[in-house]
Order: C-alpha cells, then sequence, then structure tokens
C-alpha cells in the first residue's frame, strides 16, 4: 500500500513541477525543484533527530548556517594581506583560548576540591581571556581594514567548493557535538531552548565577525562545482546540443546549469537517504525507536540513553550541515542576514511534520510539498484573487485590499496545509511504518 502512495504522491509532485514549467517558466521549476531536493536532506536531518529519537532540535537554522560558512572558508580564495596583517594574530588568540581551558581543566583535576581551587580556575579563565581579548581585537581589527571594500576578510582554502559539503557536515557535527555534551543529559525541553538559543549566536557571531564571514557585506562570487552560463553560451558543443533541441542558447544555458545542480544534489540525497534507511533498519534503529517510545524501559534494559541521543544528534545536524553548505553553493554567495528561523527552523518542522515524522520518504516528501507550495502560493494566491474579484468595480476597495493581500498567502498556505494534513492525516501523508511486516 505504502508503495503505490508513494509514486502517488511523489507522481503528483512530477505533474505540479512540469505544470509549473509549462505555464510559468522551465527555470522556475528546475529552481523550485533544487530547493526541494535541499529542502528534502534537512528535512531528513531533522527526520533522523526527532522521527528516530524524539528529539526537538530548534536549531536548524544554525546547523544550515554553519554548512553556509564552511562553503566560504573552504573555496574562497585566501587573502594574503589580511593574512599578514593578522592571520598569526587570530592563531595566537585561538591558541591562548585552548590554553586557558586546557589550564582550568588541569587545575580542576589537580587540585583538591574547595574555594582555593575555584579562585584558581575563575582567576586562570578571566586572565586567559583579556590575553586572549588583548591579542584578537588588535588582529581581527587589521584584517577588517585590508581593502575593506572587496576583502577585510581572511578568505578560505581556495578548494572545490565540493569539498565543503561534507566540511559543513563537519563542522555542524562538531558544533552539536558541543551542545549534546553540554545539554542531553537535561530534559529534553532544555535541548529546545538551547539549541534555538545557539543557533541564533551561531548566526548572530556570523554576522558580526567580519574578519571571518565579512559579516553583513556578504561574501560573493563563490566558485561552482558546475559550469558557468556565460563559458556554456560560448562552447561550440553547447551551440550544437541547442541547434538539435532546437532551444534557444541563452536561455537553456540556465537551464542545463540548473540541471547539472539538481543532479549533484539527487545524488547526495539518495545517498543520505539510503544510509539514514539502512540505518533505521538496522538494529541500532530499532534500539533508536525502542529509546525514543519508552526511555525509562530501554534505560532499565542497559542501552546508554544519552550516548546514543548524542549520536543520533551529531547525525541528524551534520546532514542539516550538508544541505546548509549545498544551499550556499547554489546561491553562490553567503548572506548572514538571510538565516531567519521561520525559513530555516519553522518551514523544515512543517516539512518533517506534513510528510510524516520517523519516515525518511515522508521527510523527502514533505521536503518537497512545502517548499513547492511555499514558492508558488504568492503566484497561485494572485491567480486566485485576480478570478475571485473579477467579478467586482475596477475601483472597488475590496478588490483591491484582497489583490494586495494575495501576495501574504505564504504563511496562510503553510498554515492551511499543516491543519488538512494534521486533521486527515495525523501521522503525516506518509505515516511511519510500525511493527513487523
Amino acid at each position: 500500500m505504502t508503495m503505490n502512495r508513494n509514486v502517488l504522491y511523489f507522481g503528483i509532485m512530477a505533474v505540479l513541477l512540469i505544470i509549473v514549467g509549462q505555464f510559468q517558466s522551465w527555470n522556475l521549476s528546475l529552481s523550485i525543484l533544487n530547493l526541494c531536493l535541499i529542502s528534502a536532506i534537512m528535512a531528513l536531518g531533522v527526520n533522523i533527530q526527532w522521527g528516530y529519537a524524539g528529539l526537538f532540535n530548534v536549531g536548524i537554522m544554525g546547523f544550515a548556517a554553519l554548512g553556509g560558512l564552511a562553503a566560504v572558508l573552504i573555496s574562497m580564495p585566501p587573502v594574503p594581506a589580511a593574512w599578514a596583517a593578522g592571520g598569526g594574530g587570530v592563531l595566537l588568540s585561538a591558541l591562548a583560548g585552548a590554553a586557558t581551558i586546557v589550564g582550568c581543566i588541569v587545575a580542576y583535576a589537580k587540585l583538591p576540591k574547595g574555594g582555593i581551587r575555584t579562585a584558581i580556575i575563575v582567576a586562570i579563565g578571566v586572565i586567559g581571556f583579556f590575553i586572549m581579548r588583548g591579542i584578537f581585537v588588535p588582529a581581527t581589527d587589521a584584517i577588517e581594514s585590508v581593502d575593506a571594500a572587496k576583502t577585510g576578510y581572511l578568505g578560505g582554502l581556495g578548494l572545490p567548493v565540493i569539498l565543503a559539503w561534507p566540511v559543513g557536515g563537519l563542522l555542524a557535527g562538531g558544533v552539536a557535538w558541543v551542545i549534546g555534551k553540554i545539554t542531553l543529559g537535561l530534559r529534553s525541553d532544555y535541548l529546545a531552548i538551547a539549541t534555538l538559543g545557539i543557533s541564533e549566536i551561531i548566526v548572530a557571531v556570523m554576522k558580526n565577525e567580519d574578519w571571518m564571514t565579512r559579516g553583513v557585506k556578504n561574501v560573493n562570487g563563490l566558485s561552482r562545482p558546475v559550469p558557468y552560463e556565460i563559458d556554456l553560451q560560448q562552447a561550440l558543443w553547447f551551440q550544437n546540443l541547442c541547434e538539435t533541441l532546437g532551444q534557444d542558447v541563452v536561455t537553456f544555458s540556465s537551464i542545463f546549469v540548473k540541471l547539472c545542480y539538481a543532479g549533484l544534489f539527487l545524488i547526495v540525497l539518495l545517498a543520505i537517504f539510503w544510509l539514514s534507511e539502512r540505518a533505521l533498519k538496522s538494529p541500532w534503529g530499532r534500539m533508536m525507536r525502542a529509546i525514543r517510545d519508552n526511555e525509562i524501559s530501554a534505560n532499565a534494559m542497559g542501552k546508554n540513553v544519552t550516548a546514543r541521543h548524542l549520536q543520533v544528534f551529531v547525525l541528524g545536524s551534520m546532514v542539516v550541515g550538508i544541505a546548509g553548505a549545498m544551499l550556499t553553493t547554489l546561491d553562490g554567495q553567503l548572506t548572514p542576514a538571510s538565516y531567519q528561523p521561520l525559513r530555516f527552523t519553522f518551514l523544515i518542522w512543517v516539512m518533517v511534520i506534513v510528510g510524516g515524522s520517523g519516515n525518511n520518504m515522508g521527510a523527502v516528501l514533505g521536503g518537497f510539498v512545502v517548499w513547492f507550495f511555499w514558492v508558488e502560493a504568492e503566484p497561485i494566491g494572485i491567480w486566485l484573487m485576480d478570478t475571485l474579484t473579477s467579478g467586482m468595480a475596477e475601483d472597488s476597495g475590496l478588490r483591491a485590499h484582497l489583490l494586495d493581500s494575495a501576495a501574504h498567502m505564504r504563511l496562510m498556505t503553510m498554515g492551511v496545509i499543516l491543519l488538512l494534513v494534521l486533521r486527515f492525516s495525523p501521522r503525516g501523508l506518509l505515516p511511519e511504518k510500525t511493527g513487523h511486516h
């Protein structure tokens, strides 16, 4: 039954994308498809945390932003002048910070318990902090003053951007490990608060630390894993291909680029999907669901619940980080101000819930459905209002109001979709399979 349902739902999505291609443009249809693929990967990451383990991560935005940061740090060329001006200082301050932490840990381990130990640890921390700031601030000021309009940051490693995808995953996974270490022993609602706060902190750091990400000046012109339109338009083989297909060279070049991206994204999505399914069907996956459904009895059976939660939290965040790096690659720029909780946290949660939490295929479907309607709500809304108000007088106030409000259809559409799905299919469009088959 579920197989037919999968085919049916994805068939409907394909038809919707074809309709957009026919009636609006194929460029738009493929743009939607590419973002659907990335959204589906993010939803898979959240589904690993929520669907497998019941962890409520409200910091999806932060992990996506870390993926974006990785794209810059890996693929942008280094700025030698900035490294000369303050690179050493930044590294030194990082060392000072690490030394401070090590000093505190050593003092904690070696000294006898009591007020003296506490005082010494506080002293090491405070002194270390001021030493670190003393090195860090002048270094970053020097970096930010290097040709501020064009660079004003350290740049990256100048490596192929596709390497940034796994690195984005590692970066997000590393941060998730730190958050998880601190918060997963706490009750579940504390994890939600911690992830929410930390994701805001990550984005705030990216907006303000210009030496690293150029802050709100944005990093433009990231390299690409696919050819550039202008190069395609000048390539003979491409011109011949366009003639054969009877396509306009300029339009088809951008369609071709989007198809290349779609191919890459699809490979990543299928790989992550396959790994997720394997994990879910393995003994590890059964144990995760046992922990999710009854933490107390799983604990009594000797399962280390916190360690398992940490694993799943890191894995899910890595997937979101990979998707974040892919998104920044697709955009070709890092815009820290564009990381909004509505777009990167709320929307991804709607995808998982609409698709069916605990079901990987559902998460992918949710990514497609929700992103499609998020983009198309506005044109559909305008068309709908046009049709509804066609009978009214041209100068009617109500008509003007309805046409103006069509642009705000997005949130209403999301609400309606969420309500309809939860009312008629409370466990999502593709519910989790329970029990043995």
